[in-house]
């Protein structure tokens, strides 16, 4: 074992030692970035740092497990991602699919797509239907994948499935006009029925959210990692907890 790796085992376990699992979030949403510049950085190819990201999930959810987090968002893919040359798109949904299938045959994780699916190839949609339906009776961490998402056509997509809903219903559009509430807008979001996120970790250094859970997010924390996403530690996932445990959540007051 290298000598860094061997301080970074011990100080990661200083900072874990420390954490008080009360405060630990219940529902953590993850802007999985830096794939490409990784991968640029070590002379590798694009889709190898897609691979290595996609390796890292299993770690960061087996440290979920750790800390009593309930619910993980991944955004694998996004919905400007699809406009991506085919060259490129294809590979990526390759290796997206397989890690569904991976989160499905771990037997852990209940898995539930979040995203336009209809935006995606036939194969990439069975793929996440069959997860979704293999893992439903699983009660450990429930994992949302990102893919196909934007957080405008997520909005976008609730409000058409609240109008739909209710001219099912005979609902006169003045009548809807004067009821429409936010809990009711929630209710047609992907991630109905789910906690808001209480922190949101993205890494690569950059700072803004990019359209991800731009609803759920209102009262969000959120932690920008320096580090490009293949390369996240342990030790800087339990700094993002020890992070959000140190602030204190006033909701707007």
């Amino acid at each position: 074992m290298k000598l860094r790796d061997l301080v970074y085992g011990l100080y990661a376990r200083r900072v874990e030692g420390r954490l008080d699992h009360a405060q630990v979030p219940k529902h953590i949403g993850v802007i999985l970035d830096g794939n490409r510049r990784w991968a640029r950085a070590d002379g590798l190819t694009y889709e190898q740092g897609h691979r290595a990201g996609a390796n890292k999930i299993h770690d960061l959810l087996g440290w979920c497990a750790e800390t009593d987090v309930e619910v993980v968002t991944l955004w694998l893919l996004s919905t400007d991602n699809l406009s991506r040359p085919e060259e490129q798109l294809t590979p990526l949904l390759g290796i997206i699919e397989d890690t569904v299938r991976n989160l499905a045959a771990d037997g852990r994780w209940r898995v539930h797509h979040v995203g336009t699916m209809d935006l995606l190839p036939a194969r990439t949609q069975t793929v996440l239907k069959e997860a979704e339906q293999a893992t439903d009776h699983i009660r450990g961490i429930l994992v949302n994948v990102a893919v196909g998402y934007g957080g405008r056509q997520e909005i976008a997509d609730a409000v058409r499935s609240l109008l739909l809903d209710h001219a099912d219903r005979g609902t006169s559009m003045e009548e809807l006009a004067e009821t429409v509430d936010i809990d009711m807008i929630s209710e047609h979001l992907y991630t109905r029925g789910q906690p808001d996120p209480d922190l949101v970790i993205r890494t690569s250094g950059e700072q803004r959210l990019s359209g991800f859970m731009l609803w759920q997010s209102a009262h969000s924390e959120y932690y920008f990692c320096e580090v490009f996403w293949p390369a996240f530690r342990k030790v800087d996932f339990l700094r993002a907890l020890r992070d959000y445990a140190a602030r204190h959540r006033r909701y707007g007051s």
